[in-house]
């Protein structure tokens, strides 16, 4: 994901600002005017037709009567409005004709005050040790050759200079299983616990633990992040998007109602996470398990 003042705009949101527009100069309605209409401002107007901001359902219906738009393009703004809220970026396209799209997501993470992660399976990249991404990317890619490995680990380690800019702030929760993951040997996963044991003390740093032992009270099959956006980078104010890593693409969901849900999945799960001392004691505990692990002729 890109500056949504410079990057090319989705397909979807493309084609959603190209009807808008052809339908407003087919009505031979001034951009003041269907502002006016609509009840957004007339920079709005402009942006939507730019690609640059996503209208929501409800201003595409209020355009789409302003301009007395027929049935059959209503049905097509809706498609493609509720496509563009949902927007996929397969990684074979992605990943076409770069090594990593770290610089993409550092994007996003920089236009963001606040920024939620939770993750199920694997240590959150922000967090990872140099060693354990290497691990982590060469499984994703196991084809990519040592500089393509290099270059995505780097992209990742420069991405986590933002962890000690107290401008944003980091919120992480991490499943116990996610902890025990191990993508090496001992002393790689004891360095990772370490490394997160020391960017816990920071103080725009916030990190929750979810125990096996804790009563679950949600189900979330995939990891997430939501990222609260400074006002003016997406829409006229201030919103939140999510962002689903999947074996296949990465979804980036916009629309108020998904992304709801997942804040209802954050708040419960967060409900539940040891925090401070109680993280603090797990994470020893669990570091000592691996260390003794390393005394072992056939470790775990």
């Amino acid at each position: 994901m890109a500056d949504s003042d410079h990057a090319e705009p989705s397909v979807s949101r493309r084609r959603l600002a190209v009807e808008l527009r052809r339908l407003r100069d087919m009505a031979g309605v001034s951009g003041r005017e269907l502002a006016m209409r609509v009840g957004i401002s007339q920079s709005k107007v402009s942006r939507i037709e730019s690609g640059r901001t996503l209208p929501t359902a409800p201003e595409v219906a209020a355009w789409s009567a302003a301009v007395n738009a027929p049935a059959d393009t209503v049905t097509l703004l809706e498609a493609l409005t509720e496509a563009a809220f949902t927007e996929v970026q397969r990684w074979s396209r992605t990943l076409r004709d770069r090594p990593h799209v770290q610089g993409d997501v550092q994007e996003v993470e920089a236009r963001s005050h606040r920024i939620m992660v939770y993750e199920n399976t694997v240590v959150p990249g922000l967090l990872q040790t140099a060693e354990y991404a290497r691990r982590v990317f060469s499984f994703f890619a196991p084809d990519d050759d040592d500089a393509n490995l290099s270059a995505a680990v780097a992209g990742r380690l420069d991405r986590q200079l933002a962890l000690f800019d107290h401008d944003h702030h980091f919120e992480f929760l991490i499943t116990e299983a996610a902890l025990r993951w191990r993508p090496g040997p001992p002393r790689l996963l004891q360095a990772q616990l370490d490394r997160i044991a020391s960017l816990a003390t920071l103080d725009n740093v916030l990190i929750g633990l979810l125990p096996h032992a804790a009563e679950a009270v949600t189900y979330v099959p995939h990891g997430f992040v939501l990222f609260d956006l400074y006002e003016d980078y997406w829409a006229d104010c201030g919103e939140t998007i999510a962002m689903v890593e999947t074996v296949h693409a990465n979804l980036t969901v916009n629309d108020p109602e998904s992304v709801a849900r997942y804040k209802r999945e954050w708040r419960l799960l967060s409900e539940v996470a040891q925090y401070g001392e109680g993280a603090r004691l797990f994470l020893n505990e669990l570091t000592t398990e691996v260390r003794a692990w390393q005394q072992c002729p056939h470790p775990p």
